[in-house]
């Protein structure tokens, strides 16, 4: 089929871009600015449930909680989830059934539904649920943080190491420093041993002529000559 004859072809984002500008009403607003330029993002406020007091005997042991987490992750409209088994507690971010973006919905009841499907019964009276900002407590953080995230080295607290950094950053500054001058004094050594070094005079080595070429001898450069002016072809 040629393409010229029906024109340009509407993309992906242009058909999403459209649905979303007629679903929208004027209170909803998908765009973030960065740098004084507006970005679309997929999502906007979604929601947050956590559920608490849920029974061992329905999370079972770690490796099912593990399971459970990992088949929440699988639905497409829920962004992020947490089975706590120690704390015997699940806190699930979901794109809300009423919400006004193009992407997977899910209702609240249908979360419950999809927990008790699992073999877990969650308490609603120990429901917790609240608005996320998905662009600031989710996109920010894993695609734009502040800055890496700090871990204490092993056995040590974080209170604990906030107080041995300082030395430990003056410890390695100096052994930088020692390195560098370690280095400088071998290089200044080798200098004093190889003056042909100095200031590009390396001896350019002598291009070695090959066994083919010491065989041949002059051969090999009217060979090369004849080359040069061209080839001809012996017929049959």
């Amino acid at each position: 089929m040629d393409r010229r004859e029906t024109g340009p072809q509407e993309t992906a984002y242009q058909r999403d871009l459209k649905m979303q500008q007629e679903m929208a009403d004027g209170d909803y607003d998908d765009k973030v600015v960065e740098n004084g330029k507006p970005y679309r993002v997929p999502y906007a406020i979604v929601k947050q449930v956590e559920f608490s007091n849920i029974t061992k005997e329905d999370l079972v042991d770690l490796e099912h909680a593990a399971r459970l987490q990992y088949r929440l992750l699988l639905n497409d409209a829920i962004l992020k989830a947490k089975v706590e088994f120690a704390k015997l507690r699940i806190t699930v971010v979901y794109n809300p059934s009423d919400s006004k973006n193009l992407k997977e919905k899910i209702s609240l009841e249908g979360l419950i539904d999809f927990l008790a499907g699992e073999g877990v019964h969650v308490d609603q009276k120990s429901m917790v649920i609240s608005d996320f900002d998905y662009y600031k407590n989710m996109y920010v953080y894993q695609f734009d943080p502040p800055s890496i995230r700090e871990h204490p080295p092993y056995s040590y607290t974080m209170e604990e190491w906030k107080e041995m950094k300082p030395k430990y950053e003056e410890s390695v500054r100096k052994g930088e420093e020692e390195k560098l001058t370690k280095f400088h004094e071998w290089q200044n050594a080798y200098s004093e041993q190889h003056p042909e070094m100095k200031m590009g005079t390396v001896p350019v080595p002598e291009k070695k002529t090959s066994f083919i070429g010491k065989v041949l001898g002059k051969n090999s450069k009217k060979k090369a000559n004849k080359q040069e002016k061209g080839f001809w072809f012996h017929g049959v």
